[in-house]
């Protein structure tokens, strides 16, 4: 069989509670791993199941480092010398990148990933895991989610994949994806969908939301038993839909925490896989890196208004660097 030419991509699985997203996502990253392709996952829910569904026992996920808990570092690794962030405490989730700014990539080792990534052993290869890390006790009345997933969208904004890298990401559930304009950073975003009326809401309001930033958006229709599930979701979907995920044996194993080899996954299900590799790798040509940096300047400026200046004392908006557009032939200092 002819290989596939692969490219470099930020793909998101989202989809309502419960409707397999991180299940799907999971295997998306067993398979890319399975073709030795590096490969950053990244959970990014406010239930921290995907540690877990790439075969991490409870204590090995529990030790996941959280993103959210080294934000200083980060911030101060990202900033590295660019004169237009005063310092560190002025950096908020959306601040750009700019002339200076150190850049996260995906091959590279960097005190980000040292202190923030493990890496994860799957069949025929591994993964970099990196986690946002749980909503705890000590976070309720008093906290927001968003608060620990600004942490990945500081690291997506700084982030420039190459050829032959990809970075998959667990989205929070349902419709909250679009408190922050994380939902911009990426190319392609698979939307897993149940065939009920209430998997398809989900699916409508994300359309909805996402049809004035270019979101390239298609539907994965899961645990579809028949061909009135699939006359269902095609009605209600239409070209959207890209493929369907039915029952699995070794999903099923997996879950319970005993996964066969990767290789005996069903075939209609490999298969369902490799469609999802090629609807991304479709995506390629459309990247526009210009759209993409003036996305985040966007959202910098919006939030900068609502609430970032007032908590940081400063102008952000002198944050941007106007000149600078973020792509693969920037180069970020030592």
């Amino acid at each position: 069989m002819a290989r596939l030419l692969f490219v470099n991509m930020k793909i998101a699985f989202v989809g309502k509670g419960g409707s397999g997203k991180t299940t799907l996502s999971s295997l998306f990253v067993r398979h890319l791993a399975a073709t030795a392709q590096p490969v950053v996952a990244v959970d990014a829910d406010i239930n921290q199941h995907l540690g877990p569904a790439l075969g991490l026992d409870e204590a090995e996920a529990a030790a996941l480092p959280a993103l959210g808990e080294h934000l200083p570092l980060i911030k101060d690794y990202l900033r590295g010398s660019n004169p237009r962030i005063a310092s560190a405490d002025t950096m908020i989730k959306t601040t750009p990148p700019g002339a200076g700014s150190r850049l996260l990539r995906v091959r590279e080792n960097n005190p980000v990933y040292d202190t923030c990534a493990r890496s994860v052993e799957l069949d025929g290869g591994a993964a970099r895991l990196m986690v946002t890390g749980p909503f705890t006790d000590a976070d309720l009345g008093v906290s927001c989610y968003h608060s620990k997933t600004g942490a990945v969208e500081l690291c997506l904004n700084h982030l420039v994949d190459g050829r032959d890298e990809f970075v998959v990401v667990d989205m929070t559930a349902g419709s909250d994806s679009f408190a922050s304009g994380m939902f911009t950073r990426f190319d392609i975003t698979f939307l897993v969908v149940e065939p009920t009326r209430k998997g398809v809401s989900v699916y409508r309001q994300y359309k909805e939301y996402a049809r004035d930033f270019g979101v390239v958006l298609k539907v994965v229709g899961n645990k579809v038993q028949g061909q009135d599930d699939l006359d269902f979701l095609r009605a209600e979907v239409g070209d959207d839909l890209l493929v369907t995920v039915g029952h699995s044996d070794w999903v099923r194993a997996m879950e319970k925490g005993r996964p066969p080899r990767f290789e005996l996954l069903e075939d209609v299900n490999r298969r369902a896989l490799r469609m999802l590799e090629i609807a991304a790798d479709a995506t390629y040509e459309l990247r526009d890196w210009e759209r993409y940096t003036q996305q985040m300047v966007h959202f910098h400026l919006k939030n900068a208004r609502s609430w970032g200046n007032e908590r940081t004392g400063a102008d952000l908006a002198a944050q941007v660097d106007p000149g600078f557009v973020l792509d693969e032939s920037v180069t970020a200092p030592v």
